[in-house]
């Protein structure tokens, strides 16, 4: 799959800037950068210049100069990619851009693909599948949880825990099929006792990633956590205040919001996307009755459940305060497995002696958590944000602890694992060499595909189709 040519492309966000970076990889490189390069250092070529260097200068297209440059060089195979790589930095204009690559392109370049630097850099052994899948999360990353953790498996974290088991397993399995050509002398070269022990400790290893995704999972992606109540309670203030902008429309009248809207932000370096969603409550209006439809949808999707309601509205009034209960009981009842938090709002018009009331009132939530705030003059919305993040296990953030991010990663540290339980099964009820042999191959295949040990171009094709152009 290595190709030979030489590939060019825009390295930095397309779009007017004050610097733009070219990228070009491939055994011509620097040759083609060289023949459009004129140095303010009369007669100086790239070509005899030493790797990881930086040249000012001119890109040239015959006699007309097109910018002033920086150009670094990178000679193979002390590079990003394992290949001869030249970056060109330029003027961000979008103008200078396409005339450096156009010119580029008729010295003997092509346009490179998506993520076709990241590919040769995996295809010539610069990085493993696995790192370089972390690369686009880093990218990506808009949260210092999710850069942590991109960080993490790019720098090999993942990689080499996965190799080390593999590299174990893969001795093990490799006396078991010595065993199989010494079959009729009935001999044992694998200490089964030894190997109990490694599949019990891979088994061990495998549980704890395989639980990591779940955690992992919502931090690269963002914690949905749905706002709901009745109309007019001042979610859509609630949702101004965490956002601390006016994202939301606010008004006193009742159904204001009749669409969902998102919007995402990170609280202790987790983030979380928010959804203020149109009040519940029985209405004719055709529109409002499908944004409450959408409220619900919108609540099977959240991780987290934010229930709202007025302060003000139940202070002295039982009944009031008994219906929210019921409310309260049946998103708990409907979602059982979601954490709720039940917030009473608009404290502020509200005296001492009814807040006291109200944590009497709520004392018995049991499985759900009561905070009590006021939106708009944005009192407690700093414990509610506290709250949240408590419901998230960073636990294995501040340990540096694998995490595992990618469904890809996932579903084969899945397979492993059952065919690591066979292994186990085997081993209890003392199967034979050969038979233990066919599940140990099928883990030790899985574990390579996490790295790319064991690949293949549809995988590759779609790994790296999800990369942006110039990476």
């Amino acid at each position: 799959m290595i190709n030979q040519d030489t590939i060019v492309a825009l390295a930095t966000p397309s779009g007017a800037g004050a610097i733009s970076v070219i990228r070009l990889s491939g055994e011509d490189a620097i040759k083609i950068a060289n023949n459009c390069f004129k140095s303010v250092i009369a007669n100086k070529s790239l070509l005899e210049q030493a790797t990881h260097t930086i040249h000012l200068g001119h890109i040239v297209d015959n006699k007309r100069t097109i910018d002033e440059v920086l150009v670094s060089v990178f000679k193979n195979p002390n590079s990003y990619t394992g290949e001869n790589v030249v970056e060109v930095s330029c003027h961000g204009s979008t103008y200078i851009q396409q005339e450096i690559i156009q010119l580029f392109l008729r010295e003997g370049c092509r346009v490179a693909t998506a993520g076709e630097f990241t590919m040769r850099a995996f295809l010539n052994g610069k990085l493993d599948l696995s790192q370089a899948e972390a690369v686009a999360d880093l990218i990506s990353s808009d949260n210092e949880a999710s850069h942590q953790i991109a960080m993490q498996q790019m720098r090999g974290g993942f990689s080499s825990e996965i190799a080390k088991l593999r590299e174990e397993l893969l001795n093990f399995a490799s006396l078991i099929e010595l065993e199989l050509d010494f079959a009729e002398e009935d001999v044992e070269f694998a200490d089964r006792t030894q190997f109990k022990d490694l599949i019990d400790r891979i088994i061990h290893v495998l549980k704890r990633l395989i639980d990591s995704f779940a955690v992992g999972n919502v931090i690269k992606n963002g914690i949905p956590v749905a706002i709901v109540g009745e109309p007019n309670v001042g979610k859509s203030t609630l949702l101004n205040a965490l956002l601390n902008e006016d994202r939301a429309i606010v008004s006193d009248i009742a159904g204001t919001t009749r669409d969902t809207i998102e919007d995402e932000i990170s609280i202790g370096g987790i983030g979380f996307r928010f959804i203020d969603t149109a009040g519940i409550r029985d209405t004719k209006d055709v529109v409002e009755s499908i944004g409450i439809k959408k409220t619900f949808e919108k609540i099977e999707q959240s991780q987290v459940v934010v229930y709202l309601f007025e302060a003000d509205a139940i202070s002295g009034n039982n009944v009031k305060a008994s219906n929210i209960g019921v409310e309260i009981e049946k998103i708990k009842n409907r979602y059982p497995q979601k954490p709720l938090v039940v917030v009473a709002n608009k404290i502020d018009k509200i005296s001492e002696a009814d807040k006291a009331a109200l944590i009497e009132v709520f004392r018995d939530l049991e499985s759900a958590q009561f905070i009590m705030l006021s939106a708009k003059a944005n009192i407690g919305v700093d414990s509610l944000k506290d709250k949240l993040l408590s419901y998230v296990n960073t636990g294995a953030l501040r340990n540096n602890d694998t995490i595992v991010t990618n469904s890809r990663h996932y579903d084969s540290l899945l397979k492993a694992f059952e065919d690591i339980q066979k292994v186990k099964e085997g081993l209890e009820i003392g199967l034979s060499g050969d038979l233990l042999a066919i599940d140990i191959r099928q883990a030790l295949y899985y574990f390579g595909e996490i790295t790319g040990e064991i690949t293949n171009d549809d995988l590759l094709g779609n790994i790296f189709a999800n990369f942006c152009i110039g990476k």
